[in-house]
């Protein structure tokens, strides 16, 4: 066992655990906080998965769970947004959840990896994850 799954271990455990106890329980607002960031350490956790076993397939899933995972918010703020208080209960801590975490670990990562396609997608992903956390907490603000 190295660093890497080490810290994708911890994600699941302190992060994804309670997230995804936050979507079985409560109400709407925070349950759609909850999904998205469970989703959010979902797509972290399959980067480090990647870089501990050495499987780059690991990382498309990380670069799509990083594209359907606010998609999947939005949809739910749009369907129900009636629902919804505002703002939800848990969502001042999702932004700093975005702006930490991401960075966090794709700034590693990047390190590792060294120059070539897969640092680019990498940058990619963790673009995607920090403009998807930004619009859906603009987007939850506002619901």
């Amino acid at each position: 066992m190295n660093g890497w799954l080490v810290a994708a271990a911890v994600l699941v455990v302190a992060g994804l655990g309670p997230s995804l106890w936050g979507v079985a329980r409560g109400g709407v607002g925070r349950r759609v906080v909850a999904q998205n960031a469970a989703t959010l350490l979902l797509c972290l956790v399959f980067l480090l998965l990647s870089q501990g076993y050495g499987r780059p397939s690991y990382t498309d899933l990380a670069l799509v769970t990083s594209v359907l995972g606010p998609a999947g918010t939005l949809v739910f703020v749009r369907l129900l947004g009636d629902e919804i208080d505002a703002p939800p209960p848990g969502l001042r801590l999702l932004t700093p959840l975005v702006a930490v975490g991401t960075p966090a670990t794709v700034v590693p990562l990047c390190v590792a990896t060294g120059p070539g396609r897969a640092l680019l997608k990498l940058l990619l992903i963790g673009a995607l994850l920090m403009a998807g956390g930004i619009v859906t907490s603009k987007v939850l603000r506002h619901a």
